[in-house]
């Protein structure tokens, strides 16, 4: 079975730049729930904070992939106004270009795999691939969402690693990649001193390479953890 990684990364929109409409959708339950102003700030800032986590609100800034078998991957990055150019490190390569463009290659190329790879991708990086797509109007070549559990799938695998470590959640706390990685003695993509969380400032700041590199930790982690899976689970 051909078999490829797959991760990505998002940012959400400015929320001072959300029509009225949209910013009332999204608060309205924060005000009727606080029990006073400092909390409705605490809680609007978390909002703010988390825009990038919904297809709705966010959009796609990288997608990673690798494959496993090769060892071999690229990072599709969005890089706004820098001009950046393609790159290749150590057997990704780097590859900027916009949101709709990602979509587009990483459809193309994912008609070749048989089994795809991520950490807590069935709740987060698939669902957002998908609406995203549909956003853009493009159709996925392959379903990644055809059922929870591995023998449901009669099409391509997709084999989430927090769902499978954790027995569907039979473990108490299923923890983060880190948190995995450390246990296994991987090394951790947030060794570096970036999580997901800096995402956005890193794109404020136009640090675009940055986030791509960043996205080929969580690949690697990925891989690795996904050795220890299938080698002793």
């Amino acid at each position: 079975m051909a078999k490829l990684v797959f991760d990505i990364e998002t940012v959400g929109e400015n929320f001072d730049a959300l029509d009225e409409t949209t910013q009332h959708v999204l608060t309205n339950w924060i005000r009727a729930e606080a029990e006073d102003d400092a909390e409705y700030e605490r809680e609007l800032a978390q909002l703010k904070d988390g825009l990038g986590f919904s297809p709705l609100t966010g959009e796609i800034v990288a997608i990673g992939v690798l494959d496993v078998e090769r060892d071999k991957g690229v990072v599709y990055y969005q890089s706004p106004g820098v001009g950046d150019t393609d790159t290749e490190e150590d057997g990704i390569r780097f590859r900027p270009m916009s949101e709709r463009a990602m979509l587009e290659h990483f459809w193309s190329g994912a008609k070749d795999y048989d089994e795809f790879i991520g950490f807590n991708s069935r709740v987060f990086d698939a669902p957002f691939l998908i609406i995203r797509s549909a956003v853009h109007g493009i159709k996925p070549t392959v379903n990644l969402m055809e059922g929870r559990y591995l023998y449901q799938q009669r099409g391509v695998k997709h084999i989430d690693l927090r769902d499978q470590l954790s027995f569907y959640g039979a473990v108490r706390r299923p923890g983060a990649l880190h948190l995995w990685c450390r246990a296994f003695g991987i090394p951790s993509p947030k060794a570096s001193g970036v999580t997901g969380n800096d995402v956005a400032t890193l794109f404020c700041e136009k640090r675009f390479l940055d986030i791509a590199r960043y996205n080929v930790g969580d690949l690697r982690a990925t891989s690795a953890l996904y050795e220890k899976w299938n080698n002793f689970f």
